[in-house]
Formats: structure tokens, sequence, C-alpha cells
């Protein structure tokens, strides 16, 4: 099952890498802790998994509470580099650790201000063609069904909510 074409994708060749969609999770975080003004200038953010959901082709199930966050770092470049664990249910009963790393900034000066201003103080939606939220996951699963997350790259698109996050995984067949 872990070969490309036995997944039902056609299999990339160095001239032509090809992405296939894995599934997308809808997480929702509203308890946030800040350590700011750190001697580096950066700021350190942690959000915790409040609840959320996944879905694609392969894969359906729910995000369980509190089973981690997201521990990003606030450069003063206006980058934000994050760093999530958090467990996935899937409906079968299969818990998978999903490992999420990845970038947010703003392609404009304004956008990452924007961004905080939505989140925290209700203020309007940030349009995603606006900042960039990729992330490269990685997952932990015991042995069956869906140990095909382990042997492959994945990337994924995310936007930003005002009460968490939404990401598309695509796998690099």
């Amino acid at each position: 099952m872990s070969e490309p074409a036995a997944l039902g994708f056609p299999v990339s060749t160095l001239d032509a890498p090809k992405l296939h969609f894995a599934f997308e999770v809808r997480i929702w975080f509203m308890r946030v802790q800040t350590i700011p003004n750190m001697p580096s200038g950066a700021a350190r953010g942690a959000v915790y998994v409040d609840r959320g959901e996944f879905s694609g082709p392969r894969l359906r199930g729910k995000v369980v509470p509190d089973s981690g966050g997201d521990y990003a770092l606030f450069r003063p470049d206006n980058t934000v580099q994050f760093d999530a664990r958090y467990m996935l249910q899937e409906d079968d009963g299969t818990l998978i650790l999903l490992r999420n790393r990845g970038y947010l900034w703003g392609y404009k000066p304004d956008t990452m201000q924007r961004l905080r201003a939505m989140v925290f103080e209700g203020g309007p939606a940030v349009n995603p063609s606006e900042y960039y939220l990729r992330a490269c996951p990685s997952f932990e699963v015991e042995t069956g069904k869906h140990d095909w997350l382990t042997r492959h790259v994945f990337i994924g698109i995310g936007e930003r909510k005002p009460d968490g996050n939404l990401i598309r995984y695509y796998v690099l067949s």
C-alpha cells in the first residue's frame, strides 16, 4: 500500500512532480499564551487544541481535544515560525500523531498586523491571497491501513481563521 501507484497516484518524476489532495484539517483553538519580548527579539506563542475535524479521500475523523497545540515563534522579521503537535483520531479509532512545521508571513507590510486584528480584536477577515501559510507535516501511526502517511512527503497550504486554521494537505507522489 505504500507505493504511489497502489494509492492510485501517478508517480512523480524529476521533471514533473505531482501533488495529490490527501485531506484537510479544520482546527479550533481559542486558548492563547505568549512570552513577549524575549532577548532574541522574538516572542513565543502557544495555542492549545480545543477541537477539530479532518477529512479526505482516505481519512476522516476528529482532532483529539487537548492533545497538543502550536508553539509558534514570532520572529522580529514579522514571520511566524510554527511547530505544532496534536493527535488525530480516524473514524476507525486509529490514533495519528501530526507534527506540523511551517511559516506564516504577509505579502504586504501591514498583513500580519491585520491578521492579529482579525484574531484578537474581531477585525475584518484577511484574504488568504495576502499571506503565506505553508506547512510541512509528518505523521506517526501504527502499522496498518494508515501507515502510508509515514512514507510520503506532504505539504500543507493553509488559511488563518479568527478561531483557528484550515490546512489542506497534499501528498507528493
